[in-house]
Order: C-alpha cells, then structure tokens, then sequence
C-alpha cells in the first residue's frame, strides 16, 4: 500500500490533504488502479483517465451530501477507491464482491446505480429538484463521457434541465477521446477561470443589468459575448441549452480542476443556473500501454502490469467471432445487407466487417432507439439490416422495435450477444429478459441456437426471412462445435430430437431446451433417460413437436436461459393449452430476481441451471407425480 493513499477511507480524509498533495496521492491512485485491475480484470483505461477528476470532485464536493453521478459508471473505480472501498477492491466483479459499476447498496457515495450509458443527466437534474423541494442547499453533479452524449437522453435531460434558471447543477462532460476539442492549456485554464470566477458572473450579471434600459445594445451585448466565446471555446450549443459553459480544461491538471470545480459548485449553489463544464482527458492516462492501445485495455482480464496483456493463443471460437464471420460471408452473398451497431463494434464482432465493407457499415453511437429505427428505414429501401446489439442494450429501443419495425414487418435481423448471464457485469448487462419481450411482439422470429454452428445457421435462416427476427447468443464460447463455411438454412420453426428415451424408468420425461443449455440436458438425460429436444424456435414455436412430446412423456421440462415468466416454457404451455393437452410440466431458467456479479458457472450453478441443479429439480418433480 503506498503512503498517502493509504490514508484515504473516505473523502473526509481527501479534504484534510493540502492542495499540493493532490497530484502526488493522484499518481499513487493510478499505480494503485493498475496493480488491482491487472489481479481482477475489469475497465482500465477509462478509470486510467478519471483519476485526476475524481480526486478533484470529492476535494471540492461536499460528498455524499452533495450528490455525484458517473455516468455508464466503469470509470468509477478510483471513486471507489477514496470512498471506503480500497480493501475490497481485490472483490471486484467476483461472486460476493463489489460491483464494477455505482450501486446504491453498495455505498452512500453511490447516489445513483448506473451502467447503461446516459442516465446521469435525468437522475441529475430529478436529485437537484428533489433537493430544492426539501430545501436542502446541496449540489447535484452529473460526469457524463463524450460517448454518452451521444444519446437521445442525454439531450432530452439537457433540453429540461436548462428551463430551470436557478438549478443547483453541474454537468461535467469527460471528453476522453479529444474529439470535441483538443485545444487544452494555458490559454484554456485562463478562460476556465475567467468564466467561472465571481469576477465575470458578477460583471456579466451588472452589465446585464445596466444594458437593459437599452434593448438594442443589451442584445448587441449578448451577441458578441456568444460569438467571442465561440471563437475559443465549443460551447455555444449548451448555451442554447440554458447552461452556463465552461472549458474546456485538462482533466489531468489539478491545479486548473480544483479552482474550477469550486468555481462552478459556487455557481450553481448561488443560483446561477446549471453549469456545464467540459473536462478532456486521455483514457490510459498514466500507463504507457493502455495509452498506446486504449481500447485492448478497455476491459482485460488479469494480466502482468509490467509485461501487459499477452497475446490471446488461438482457443474455440465465441459465438461474437462466428457472428462477426457470419456476416462478412453474408455481405459478399448478398449486396443488400448492411451491418448497424450502437457504438459496439469490437464488443459485437464488427471490426473485420467494417474493414471489408466500410460503405455498408454503420455506426450509429450510443443512440439505440436511432439504430433500431434508423434499420427499419434502410429496410423500407429494400436494404436488408443486420443490427448487432447485446440483448440487454435492446431494451433501450423497445419501442422502436415494436412501432418503427415490427408493426411495419420490416425484414431487420438482430443479433443479440450477450443473452443471458454475462457474468462480472452483472444485473445491469445480464440478457434475462429478452425472449419475453420479444416473444409477445407480432410479426417477430425469435431463435435460439444451442452451439457455434448453430448459431451460423439460424443466422442465415433469419437473414432470409421477410420478417423482423432475432438470433439470441451468449457471451463467450460454446462447446466447441465446428463451424461450417456454407451459408445453410433451417426449416422454419422446426426442432429436432437429440435423444430418444428408452422408456427404461417409470416415468417418462422430456426436456425441450432453449440454447446452449441443450447440452447439459444432454448430460442430465443420461443419469434419467430423458428425451431431449433441441427447439431452437422460440417463435414459431415448433407447436407440434411440443405437443407430440407431451402425449408420450409422463413429464415435459423446459429449459431456457432467460426469464421464466414470459418465457420459452410459457410458450409451450400456452401451445398445449391451446391443442387441449394436460401434462405435468417444469419450467427451468432464470430466477424472479436480478442475478449478481460472478463467474458464469458459478451463478448457473446458484440459479439450478447446471448439471446438478436441473437433475435436482426434475427428480424433485418426478416425486410430486407418484
């Protein structure tokens, strides 16, 4: 442990530190981030950019009185940190351990919950207002990354935060990738201070005054105010928004932070209105390898932090990389597909399509609802839109699903990685629940393949369709099936029978699996002689070979990795309710509660969807029918 960081539990113990020490207990955080992250795995290059800022706000903050709000919420580690949480920082994303991303049950520091991107804002300003209505005198301050500005709600909430003229606010916008401006230094910490100093408010608010029995000059006034700080700072679109600008800073500069933060909490607790201010960092910032390739140390596993992250030896294929494959195969079959992303192409797979096909790809930023929308309009051309999403991101254009591309039964195939457990990301990034909100839309496929070969399939048999459907796949690799290079379809809502019973027990029972998991009901038939069914069709269900199986087996078990209610299983029960059949019936997935952070295997095994766990519960089953 070294020295000065040792001697932070909270940011009480921050704020007894002189102003001279901040940039020395900064450089021991950063040397601190990297050991840990590289015995945990975990986001490293945007918490590499936030270590400066974060000292910077909780010196200044009154915090947790004042409320702050990371934004996305994976650069929040070095907050972690200075707020109590250094010693378990060693139970990062692990079964038990803290989260990798703000939870109010975690900590009074964590104000709000985040990991989907572009919320901070909204809470933000519902925090201020709350505030104001309980007359507490307290500051709500939102961090919020360029990337994240790139959402709809982010610009909603800055369109409503700005009517509030004397908002307790501030927006403080991490400009990681020197994309807006990369105009940092002397010049700009002047003009930083200027424009959040008591000097220029007051002045500002004087002329304002004096201006005003002269309309003409008081808006000549205003005009050459905006156009003299357009010429030096970008900030003029969040003037329009009614928030005061103010930067841009380097983010890494406590010395130009501090003041400026002071500055502009002053402001916004003297009910100057919200107050906007753009901070550019440098993500990697500190460590020479995540500097040089940010987005390789963007989320690794463990790694030697003076060796870095050793080249990955070649291992089975994930179902990202087979749907990556998948669709530069199909671009060069078919000159009509077109592949959308909301900002995840190497997440999702995209990054040798975009190389090969660089007119036909398109990334649309953090913006899902635009994407799905956006693909229903190339459809309307006759384009045919592949959108890779993970499945918990779809959640984010519900709506558009349903009233932009189903309701119109355009033909948008859309990929969704990262269906069910994802593992250390927990709760937040889990794909639990996209086959019950997908199943119950008109005009929808919804399949489900159980291996990588698979998975190419049904790829392409969606392709081919007329109508919207989705292929839903997990996170990493699968058993290992060997992958064909031949672009096959599959017959439309069929399934087929992996295992026959021999009919060798007293009752007989089928498992009709969903996905991946046909191949630990596979194992689970073995030790009871089940049939198996591998449906791969959630909608069209495969109705009669659910009902056929219900006629001959004393008990049918469904088994999904997905929400119960809603789900697969329901499906099945609903088709044998329709054709009239009674059986005994057990429906296996993911619990009525969120699923924690933890290793994959380990949170199946919790939610009895392992080998042990399924066999358990059907023996359990088989004894409440005798």
């Amino acid at each position: 442990m070294t020295d000065l960081l040792k001697t932070i539990n909270s940011p009480k113990d921050l704020r007894l530190l002189s102003r001279d020490q901040l940039p020395g207990l900064a450089e021991e955080l950063r040397e601190f981030l990297v050991e840990s992250v590289s015995q945990t795995g975990g986001h490293l290059s945007s918490n590499l950019g936030t270590v400066e800022l974060t000292v910077a706000l909780h010196y200044v903050l009154q915090t947790p009185y004042d409320r702050l709000i990371w934004d996305v919420g994976h650069q929040s580690y070095p907050h972690k940190i200075l707020t109590g949480r250094r010693d378990r920082m060693s139970t990062l994303r692990q079964y038990g351990g803290i989260s990798g991303f703000p939870r109010r049950d975690e900590s009074e520091y964590d104000t709000f919950g985040t990991a989907h991107s572009s919320t901070s804002i909204s809470a933000a300003i519902g925090m201020a207002l709350g505030a104001k209505a309980q007359g507490e005198k307290r500051v709500a301050v939102a961090v919020i990354g360029d990337g994240a500005m790139t959402a709809g709600m982010a610009f909603e909430a800055l369109n409503n935060g700005g009517i509030h003229k004397d908002l307790p606010l501030v927006v403080v916008l991490n400009d990681n990738d020197m994309s807006i401006s990369p105009a940092v230094g002397a010049l700009n910490r002047y003009l930083a201070r200027l424009m959040s100093g008591r000097f220029y408010a007051t002045t500002k608010k004087g002329l304002d005054s004096v201006l005003s029995i002269a309309p003409p000059l008081r808006e000549f006034a205003k005009r050459l105010e905006e156009h003299a700080k357009g010429m030096v700072v970008p900030g003029t679109i969040f003037e329009e928004f009614g928030f005061n600008y103010i930067g841009p800073i380097d983010g890494h500069d406590l010395d130009s932070l501090v003041p400026t933060l002071e500055n502009v909490r002053r402001l916004a607790l003297n009910g100057e209105g919200p107050q906007f201010l753009h901070v550019v960092t440098k993500k990697g910032q500190g460590y020479k390898l995540a500097e040089a390739d940010p987005i390789l140390y963007h989320g690794p596993g463990k790694f030697d932090p003076s060796q870095g992250i050793a080249k990955a030896t070649a291992t089975k294929k994930t179902f990202t990389q087979v749907f990556g494959d998948w669709l530069c195969d199909m671009a060069a079959a078919d000159k009509r597909l077109v592949g959308i992303t909301p900002a995840m192409r190497e997440g999702s797979g995209m990054v040798e399509f975009e190389s090969r096909y660089p007119d036909r790809y398109f990334d649309v930023g953090i913006a899902e609802q635009h994407a799905v929308t956006f693909a229903g309009g190339m459809a309307c051309e006759g384009m045919k839109p592949v959108v890779a999403i993970y499945s918990t991101f779809l959640q984010r254009g519900y709506d558009q699903l349903i009233h932009d591309v189903a309701l119109q039964d355009l033909p948008v195939v859309f990929a969704l990685d990262r269906s069910g457990l994802v593992g250390a990301d927990g709760a937040t990034h889990a794909g639990a629940y996209d086959i019950p909100y997908i199943r119950c839309i008109p005009n929808m496929l919804l399949m489900a393949p159980a291996d990588e070969a698979e998975c190419r399939d049904l790829l392409t048999t969606a392709f081919k369709q007329d109508h919207p459907s989705a292929v839903r796949y997990p996170r990493g690799a699968g058993v290992g099936a060997t992958v064909g290079s031949e672009l096959k379809e599959l017959p439309l809502g069929k399934g087929e029978i992996r295992r026959q019973s021999q009919g060798s027990k007293n009752k007989k029972v089928a498992i009709l699996a969903f996905g991946t998991l046909l191949y630990p009901a596979l194992e689970v038939a073995n030790e009871l002689d089940a049939t198996v069914a591998n449906m791969r069709f959630i909608k069209p269900l495969d109705a009669e070979l659910v009902c056929s199986l219900a006629k001959d087996h004393d008990l049918i078990v469904t088994l999904e990795e997905g929400a119960i209610g809603g789900g697969a299983g329901s499906a099945c029960l609903e088709a044998l309710a329709a054709a009239g059949i009674q059986v005994p019936s057990l429906l296996l997935g993911l619990p009525d509660r969120f699923v924690d952070h933890g290793e994959h295997a380990l949170l199946m095994k919790e939610c009895g969807l392992d080998v042990a766990g399924i066999t358990q519960s059907i023996k359990v089953r088989l004894e409440q029918l005798d």
